[in-house]
Formats: structure tokens, C-alpha cells, sequence
């Protein structure tokens, strides 16, 4: 009896969301199209980090190969959003990771990633609010931050900021209303400030090449011993371990790897597209293209402002803080940091809209499935926003952004990101190869056009897949050559236990690597490459679903399996007090699901009624 309680207490755990994908019903207005989420995806993920990431990884990382670090950086970023992308076309609602883990996972995992989706957006939305505030300041000659340290200190070091940022907080308000008011004009004023933002970064591009010199690529340890001698005199040991040894790649691939690691987090932002399901008048196709898109332009702007940045002067001498108006000053063009200021204030103003928009979505959803309360799912029957869940999110951001210094808090926006992204390219895996079921979590999303081109097919398929199928035997021979050219319940099965011995696999080396890295650690990344290899030619293996979708991830298993190495490695660098304050939140969201949501989840009351019919059913079966 004990054992049957555990066992249905974890099949609420792992229960998983049922989505009818060909209702096209919506309390959310579908108003925007595909340029509006390139414009909110490039707007969010291209921030005011393009104006000062690129001199502080050029000068301390990998120099003028900083070119490199951003397209490796681009090329993990695709990764995760190409499994995105084909989420996006298989369920195209309002949820984003959240969802997508739902659908596929199960409940529990899902509300992990949901909880962490709204720390890492309401951090986010926080930390740009005073960046905002104090680039604004700057720019007027710091006269807010003296009256406000003249007149509001605040004196508890490593607990609050130095004064709270009453600027920061107004910013938020007004962007909270923007968003009540509605999607299509959030929608248009980010377009706009993204357009500015994207006019500014071409004119410094042009400059850095018009002005910039090749010279500055080809840099002899020489170089550096003169300019420098003046601050380390004749100590060169010195000079080669802070600037490396000049050229293109001074630092070596250590750097440019190092300097990838980094320009990483340049590229998140992205995925606050995929919350725009139920917004987007074709989101099976607007939101990978969407993706895709932004993530292209974003590389393309990193990639020339970092070049023309580098060109424009020695990457040793580049200002970490500032460097596009110190370079402006080294080359004559004092007049330029005008653009800059204008360019950054912008892309400021693109990033905290790309944060503070998807975060109301996600408690939307989450409070629509019972998961948070219920009060949150309230919409604006004239605006259709979701007006209590943007209210308390503006709230609660506006009050961290008012009382906190929020770099030490920066951080956990990163594990939240990267634990969505490793999720979703793990359910992506997973969904490609489960066989086709009616009106459950594996429903997929077909196209209009895809439906009516291919009905006659696509009714006789699932006819044949509905049909009972024999039980397969587990053997050596139905893993690596599985008898069904159609994905069956045995080889969705294999499927599932090796995305899962594939996961255990990359977390266990990486924590190993991040405790001890020494020789004994590279021989078990050797084996656990070996291993990961094998499982993922086992699921190379199994047969795929035959479903049509308007997008899909190109080359799997490889590319989800790569994806989740690269986000999990990336998790494991972070500091061991990050990973406290983590598990402190996640306290706190566990005891919201165990207390709250796991009794009013809407899947329960689904998983109740069928319960009770089954049980008629049964009653009357016996009275006969």
C-alpha cells in the first residue's frame, strides 16, 4: 500500500501537460508578425554588453581573435536556438522553456525551469534598470547618485546599494504600463529603439574601418615592451603574462576559448521570443525564423563592432569600462561619443523591454496551469495582456532595482538561462523519437497548408500508428537495429534512458572538472566521451517521427547532445556562492509547488476526472 503511494505520488511529479495544438483559440491578442520578433529578439539579446563586453574580453582574453570567441559563442548559441526553433513550430503557446519541459519532462521539471525563468528575468530587468539609470547619470555629469548619496544612504555594505536608485524604479513603471497598454505598442517602441540602436552600432563599424589600421592585428611582443615600458620598465615577464605575445591571437586558443565562455552570455536573450506563442499571428513560423534571425544579426554586430574596436586601436590599450569612446578619443573622433551615448541608452532601453516582456508570460502560464496562483492568470479583457501577472512582476523588479546592488545577484540570472537551455535541447531529443499519440503531450503542430497537402497521408499514418502494437522484446538486436521504420513505445523507451545516462554523463565530468581539474579528470572526460559517443549512436539508431513540421533541428543526436555539454559546462564554472543563493530560491519555489501547485494543477483535475470516469465505468461494468 506504502509503495503505491510513492509510486502515484511520483506520477504526479512526473505527469506531463496535454496541448491541443490545432486550437487556435487565445486570451492574448495575435498581433505581432515576424519582424516584430526579430526586432524583440535582437532588441533583448543585443544590450548595452555589445558597448562594453568587446574591450574587456579583447584586452584580457584573446585580443583582436575576440572575432573567434564571439563566433564560437554564436555557434553554442545556435545550438540552443535552433531546439528552440523546432519547440517553437511542434507547440506553438505561451511558455517558452517552461512549456516545452511540460510538455515532455513532466511537471516537476517543468516549474523548476519556470521558477528559474522568473529569477533570471526579474534579476535581469533589475540589474539593466540601474545600468540604465547610472549610464543616464553618467551622461548628465553624475548629479542623481551625489543628491541621492547626500540625502538617502543607505548604510548595510554587501546587504543593499550604497543609495536606492529612485530612477531605476520610475523606468520600470513606466515600461510596466507600456506593457499593460499593450503588445503592438510594446512591440513598436522596441523596433524603434532597436532600429536606433542598429543605426549607431553601423556607424561604428564603418569607423573602426575607415579609421582603424591592420597594424593593430599584427602587434610584435616589441610593440608592447615600447608602448608599455614606462609602467614595468625592463620587466618583460610581466609584460608578456598581462598582453600575451602579441599578433592576431596573442593570448593563444586558451584565450579565445576563454573569451568564448564569455561572449557566451552576450547572445542570451534570445528566448524571450519563444513566450510570444499565443501573441504571434504564425508562430510555427515566425518563431524559429524569429530566432534564427535575431541570432544572426546579433553575431554580425558583435563580430564588427569587437573587429572594427580592435583595428581602431592596440587591443592591449583598450578601456574595459568604456572602450568605444576611449577609441573614438585615440583616433581623433571625440565627436562620436555623442552616437555612443544615444546607441547606448538605446540598446539599454531594447534589453530591459526584452526582459521585463517574456516574465509576466511565464507566471501567466504557469498560473494558468495551476502551478502558481490563480489570481495571476487574470487578462485584460480590452488589452488582452496579462495585466496582474505584469503588475506583480513590474512590482517585484522595481523593489530589487529600488534597494539592491545587484551585481553579485548577476550570476544567478545564468543558471537559470543555461538549465532552459539545456532542458530544452534534452526534450528535443527526446520528442524527435516518441511515437505519435492522440490528444496527449506528443501531439504535434502541423501547418495549414502541411495539413491540407498531406490529409489523406497523414490520416492513414496515424490510423497505423494508433493501432495496438505487439510487445517488443528488449534485446542487443532490437536496440541497434530496431525492426519499425516508426518510432514505437520500446525504442522511445531506449531513447529516454539514454538522454538520461547522456545527461548524467556531461554533468558528472563536468562537476569533476570543476572541484579537481587535474590529469586524472582527462582521463575521465576521455571516457565519458566514449560513452557519451556510444548512447548517442544508439539514439542515432531508433527511428524518428514522421511528423511534418515547419522547422526542425538539423543532425541529431549530435547537435541537443552538444548543446547540453556546452550549457552544463558553463553552469559548473560558476561560484559555489551562486549556487547557494540557487538553492535558496529553489527552497522557496518548492515549498510554493509542494503546498499550492501540485494540489491545484490542471493537469491533477484532468488526471481526477478521467480517474472518476474510469471508475463509473468500472461500477457499471459490475452491475451488468
Amino acid at each position: 500500500m506504502e509503495c503505491q503511494k510513492i509510486i502515484n505520488f511520483g506520477n504526479q511529479l512526473l505527469r506531463r501537460k496535454n496541448v491541443d495544438c490545432t486550437r487556435e483559440d487565445s486570451r492574448l491578442s495575435r498581433c505581432l508578425n515576424t519582424f516584430d520578433l526579430v526586432a524583440l529578439g535582437v532588441g533583448s539579446t543585443l544590450g548595452a554588453g555589445v558597448y562594453v563586453l568587446a574591450g574587456a574580453v579583447a584586452r584580457e582574453n584573446a585580443g583582436p581573435a575576440i572575432v573567434i570567441s564571439f563566433l564560437i559563442a554564436a555557434l553554442a548559441s545556435v545550438l540552443a536556438g535552433l531546439c528552440y526553433g523546432e519547440f517553437g513550430a511542434r507547440v506553438p503557446k505561451t511558455g517558452s522553456a517552461y512549456l516545452y519541459s511540460y510538455v515532455t519532462v513532466g511537471e516537476l521539471w517543468a516549474f523548476i525551469t519556470g521558477w528559474n525563468l522568473i529569477l533570471s528575468y526579474v534579476i535581469g530587468t533589475s540589474s539593466v534598470a540601474r545600468a540604465w539609470s547610472a549610464t543616464f547619470d553618467e551622461i548628465i555629469g553624475q548629479h542623481i547618485e551625489e543628491f541621492c548619496k547626500k540625502y538617502m544612504t543607505m548604510d548595510a555594505p554587501g546587504v543593499l546599494a550604497k543609495y536606492p536608485d529612485i530612477f531605476a524604479v520610475v523606468i520600470i513603471i513606466i515600461l510596466t504600463g507600456l506593457l499593460i497598454f499593450g503588445v503592438k505598442e510594446s512591440a513598436l517602441v522596441n523596433k524603434v529603439f532597436t532600429c536606433i540602436n542598429i543605426l549607431v552600432l553601423g556607424f561604428v563599424m564603418v569607423s573602426g574601418f575607415v579609421k582603424g589600421s591592420i597594424k593593430n592585428w599584427q602587434l610584435t611582443e616589441q610593440d608592447i615592451y615600447n608602448t608599455n615600458h614606462s609602467i614595468y620598465g625592463a620587466n618583460q615577464t610581466q609584460e608578456e603574462k598581462l598582453y600575451g605575445v602579441g599578433g592576431f591571437m596573442p593570448y593563444g586558443w586558451k584565450g579565445v576559448l576563454s573569451g568564448a565562455a564569455t561572449c557566451f552570455y552576450a547572445f542570451v536573450g534570445f528566448d524571450c521570443i519563444a513566450t510570444t506563442g499565443e501573441e504571434v499571428k504564425n508562430p510555427q513560423k515566425a518563431i524559429p525564423i524569429g530566432i534564427v534571425a535575431s541570432l544572426l544579426i546579433c553575431f554580425v554586430a558583435y563580430f564588427g563592432v569587437s573587429a572594427a574596436l580592435t583595428l581602431m586601436m592596440p587591443y592591449y590599450q583598450l578601456d574595459t569600462n568604456s572602450p568605444l569612446p576611449n577609441a573614438f578619443k585615440y583616433v581623433g573622433w571625440d565627436g562620436a561619443n555623442y552616437a555612443v551615448a544615444v546607441g547606448s541608452l538605446c540598446a539599454l532601453s531594447t534589453s530591459l523591454l526584452g526582459s521585463m516582456f517574456p516574465m509576466p508570460r511565464i507566471i501567466y502560464a504557469m498560473a494558468e496551469d495551476g502551478l502558481l496562483f490563480k489570481f495571476l492568470a487574470k487578462v485584460n479583457e480590452k488589452r488582452k495582456t496579462p495585466i496582474i501577472a505584469t503588475v506583480t512582476s513590474g512590482a517585484i523588479a522595481a523593489v530589487m532595482a529600488f534597494l539592491f546592488d545587484l551585481k553579485d545577484l548577476v550570476d544567478l540570472m545564468s543558471i537559470g538561462t543555461l538549465l532552459a537551455y539545456s532542458l530544452v535541447a534534452a526534450c528535443v531529443l527526446v520528442l524527435r523519437y516518441q511515437p505519435e499519440q492522440p490528444n496527449l503531450a506528443y501531439q504535434m503542430a502541423r501547418t495549414t497548408e502541411e495539413t491540407d497537402n498531406n490529409e489523406s497521408v497523414s490520416t492513414s499514418e496515424s490510423q497505423a500508428g494508433f493501432l495496438p502494437e505487439e510487445e517488443e522484446k528488449c534485446s542487443f538486436k532490437a536496440i541497434l537495429c530496431p525492426p519499425n521504420s516508426d518510432p514505437s513505445k520500446f525504442s522511445g523507451s531506449v531513447v529516454n534512458v539514454s538522454t538520461f545516462i547522456i545527461g548524467f554523463l556531461i554533468v558528472g565530468s563536468c562537476i569533476l572538472t570543476a572541484l579537481e581539474p587535474s590529469i586524472l579528470i582527462k582521463a575521465v572526460w576521455i571516457i565519458a566521451a566514449i560513452l557519451v559517443l556510444l548512447v548517442s549512436f544508439i539514439i542515432w539508431k531508433q527511428p524518428e517521427s514522421k511528423t511534418k513540421l515547419s522547422f526542425k533541428v538539423p543532425l541529431l543526436p549530435l547537435l541537443p547532445v552538444v548543446s547540453i555539454f556546452v550549457n552544463v559546462y558553463l553552469m559548473m564554472q560558476l561560484d559555489v556562492g551562486t549556487w547557494i543563493r540557487f538553492a535558496v530560491w529553489m527552497l522557496i519555489g518548492f515549498i510554493i509547488y509542494f503546498t499550492y501547485g501540485i494540489w491545484h494543477s490542471v493537469e491533477a483535475t484532468y488526471a481526477a476526472s478521467a480517474d472518476a470516469e474510469r471508475n463509473t465505468d468500472a461500477g457499471s461494468d459490475s452491475c451488468k
